[in-house]
């Protein structure tokens, strides 16, 4: 399973990647592998401030619908516009072209705390 190690991650199989001061946001490759083929994405609005944790969006797929957590507080800068019409990229392309939100940190310092570092995901998942 690819844990990209550049990234962060949460317990709910969220990753956050900073990158110039922005976070960008998506699903792990274990979580889109549990989920199955993913038919539609609910993307927040630009301009929606997020809390640690928060729910922003929803994901569905043939297997089940499951909310998607915010991994760090801050406000939506950008949505990936193109899971409307191609919502599949998610499974092939997670951490790449099937990121979900980016976002501007409130206190991204302050938020790593409580994330997992790819070690530790790569132990929650292989339990």
């Amino acid at each position: 399973m690819n844990i990209p190690a550049d990234c962060l991650y949460t317990k709910e199989h969220e990753w956050v990647k900073l990158s110039d001061d922005i976070a960008i946001v998506g699903i792990t490759e274990f979580a889109q592998g549990e989920l199955g083929d993913v038919v539609f994405v609910q993307l927040p609005s630009v301009g929606t401030k997020v809390g640690q944790g928060d729910t922003f969006g929803t994901i569905e797929a043939v297997k089940a619908v499951a909310d998607l957590y915010s991994p760090i507080a801050g406000e939506v800068i950008a949505v990936n516009n193109d899971l409307d019409g191609n919502p599949e990229v998610i499974n092939r392309e997670p951490y790449g072209n099937g990121w979900i939100v980016k976002i501007k940190p409130a206190n991204f310092d302050g938020d790593r705390s409580s994330l997992l570092t790819p070690e530790a995901y790569r132990d929650l998942t292989s339990a």
